[in-house]
């Protein structure tokens, strides 16, 4: 190579090229790597990224990737849809002028913590805006789409690893944070009944 020619050749970088550069993290001295600002479905699609990909799995043996599928979703919540169903219609329209519903990003980000957090559950109805190019590919592909999404979403709960347990006795006591957590009441004390007092703080918006 001259020396003199490559000094003076200008280096010329796509645009476009930049926006998608995969970012690399390693995760240990010798093995493991996480990559993100990459769409492993365009990339499959992308000689020069799956050449760049298949490179990094040869240098860090293990690659890792992470659910942006629904980083910026937003999801609508109804207490008139949940605890409101059983009412008669005239209870359920006044409690839903009462306590309107709200909208809330499908996962919020802990104000404490900084933890990026899945926020949705039995008062979930919907998802504001996923019927966008990028998740629907055509006609009614929108309703089984989303639903599906949503209840996979939801059902995350229902996972036992994802669970603690805990009996109630007597002079028991209890302490959660709501903002990432779901408290869930199984009802297998009937005919007995449970007497408790439940105190809650007033939250912050989720962002």
């Amino acid at each position: 190579m001259n020396p003199v020619s490559h000094r003076s050749s200008a280096a010329v970088v796509d645009a476009a090229s930049l926006q998608r550069s995969i970012r690399v993290e390693p995760l240990t001295c010798t093995i493991g790597a996480e990559l993100s600002n990459v769409n492993l479905g365009a990339a499959s699609r992308d000689t020069s990224q799956v050449a760049e990909i298949r490179a990094l799995l040869l240098k860090h043996k293990v690659l890792f990737f992470r659910k942006v599928r629904i980083a910026e979703l937003r999801a609508r919540h109804s207490i008139e849809a949940s605890f409101g169903a059983a009412m008669p219609t005239e209870k359920r329209l006044a409690l839903k002028s009462q306590f309107p519903d709200a909208e809330h990003p499908v996962v919020r980000t802990h104000p404490e913590t900084g933890e990026k957090i899945l926020f949705v559950n039995a008062f979930t109805t919907h998802f504001s805006n996923y019927h966008t190019p990028e998740h629907v590919r055509f006609g009614q592909d929108y309703n089984p789409g989303a639903w599906q999404l949503l209840s996979y979403l939801v059902s995350q709960a229902f996972v036992p690893e994802y669970q603690v347990r805990w009996r109630w006795k007597k002079n028991s006591m209890a302490m959660w944070d709501n903002r990432s957590t779901q408290h869930y009441a199984v009802m297998d004390y009937p005919p007995c009944h449970r007497k408790m007092e439940r105190a809650g703080i007033i939250g912050d918006l989720p962002y």
